[in-house]
């Protein structure tokens, strides 16, 4: 039988678990929780293909093979919100909303938060005890914050939206659901109040941009746009940062390469995006017309993945792929995606990372585990992510 996803919610072991896929070739076929049926894109020249060659859609709209809200669990009321994102468009659509968006979330803008992202880094750190889950404590308070400052979200409505977003990664359809619902009724009451009172946050700044011509976000696109900065823009740095921390307490000459010249941390930040990046797959795409990929035929209408986790070790792209080389030279990753559809965020989630471990490392220069690594257990569900992370800090210097 055809893999599944609802076999990543019992394996062991991730890379594993991608790794024999692969080995099946660089397309196969795979199942959602429902069994709707999908092809799996686990090469990197393949990869590529999907994400850049217009036969490939992303929109669900363009077709009718199978029910993508139902293969996912989301109940129709609220499955347009969740799946109508900025990766869920083609051009024209597309350019529209990202040139719409990236007028508000520029490089830019993000670059005038580092001095922001440092106080918030600073102050959690200070307040870290000796020992901590370093998840709870700081890898995800910090995206949270910046997050909800760069949006304008009221920090006092965290543990709400945080639950339901939690719901719609569990491998429970009625959870999936529910966090859904709560979600888009939420942010359609916040932006309704941003809308009212206006602000100097992101939320705020988006209700009013338009373009040259007058062109501006509707209020189904405002929600489905909001939602997915929100989720995105805290969801891929938690990942990310307590991935990469995790990384470098189980590979101590890795730690000692970084803290010998902190200006390798940007550098290491992308090999670990390669190696343990919390995004694992990417948004389906859909076939306008037969194409050849990888040797097989993908039928016209039929919904492809491209595995991030599995393209990105690729030995036909990367020398050593299953070497954590901080220092590799050409690391064209697909951590971020490609294409058209490149992260939005990606520069804000570097930055978050890059920031916080130069902190950390230099705070708690005997940073350390708290318990065996082999008591460090990962999350079941669709996305890579650890259920804790224990450390002793060691006191500070």
């Amino acid at each position: 039988m055809s893999p599944s996803f609802a076999d990543l919610f019992t394996a062991r072991d991730r890379d594993a678990f991608w790794s024999a896929l692969a080995a099946d070739g660089p397309v196969s076929r795979g199942h959602y929780l429902d069994g709707t049926e999908i092809w799996l894109v686990t090469g990197y020249p393949e990869s590529l293909t999907v994400l850049t060659d217009p036969r490939f859609s992303s929109d669900v709209a363009k077709q009718s093979a199978i029910d993508v809200a139902g293969a996912i669990g989301l109940p129709e009321d609220v499955a347009p919100y969740l799946m109508r994102t900025l990766g869920a468009y083609d051009p024209p659509d597309h350019t529209r909303l990202r040139r719409l968006v990236s007028r508000e979330f520029t490089a830019r803008r993000v670059e005038r938060l580092r001095p922001r992202i440092e106080q918030i880094v600073d102050d959690l750190l200070a307040g870290l005890p000796e020992e901590c889950d370093l998840i709870e404590d700081f890898a995800y308070p910090l995206p949270i914050r910046v997050i909800c400052e760069l949006l304008g979200v009221p920090e006092a409505d965290l543990d709400v939206w945080r639950g339901w977003a939690a719901d719609l990664s569990a491998p429970d359809l009625e959870r999936i659901a529910g966090g859904a619902r709560g979600l888009v009724g939420y942010m359609a009451e916040l932006i309704e109040r941003k809308r009212e009172r206006g602000g100097e946050d992101l939320l705020s700044a988006l209700t009013a941009v338009r373009d040259g011509d007058g062109d501006r976000l509707g209020d189904d696109e405002l929600i489905a746009m909001s939602i997915s900065i929100l989720i995105a823009g805290h969801e891929t740095t938690v990942g990310l940062l307590s991935q990469s921390v995790h990384l470098l307490l189980t590979h101590p000459d890795l730690l000692t390469f970084l803290r010998a010249d902190p200006q390798r941390i940007p550098a290491a930040v992308e090999e670990f995006l390669r190696c343990t990046g919390p995004a694992e797959i990417a948004v389906m795409r859909y076939a306008l017309q037969p194409v050849e990929l990888g040797g097989t035929v993908i039928p016209a209408g039929e919904a492809v993945q491209v595995v991030y986790a599995a393209a990105n070790r690729d030995p036909r792209r990367f020398d050593g792929p299953a070497l954590l080389d901080p220092a590799r030279p050409d690391n064209g990753h697909l951590g971020f995606g490609h294409g058209l559809h490149y992260c939005l965020g990606a520069a804000l989630a570097r930055a978050e990372t890059q920031i916080a471990l130069r902190s950390l490392l230099e705070r708690f220069p005997r940073l350390a585990l708290a318990v065996p690594s082999a008591e460090i257990t990962w999350q079941p569900g669709m996305k890579r992510a650890l259920t804790s992370l224990p450390v002793r800090t060691c006191g500070r210097p």
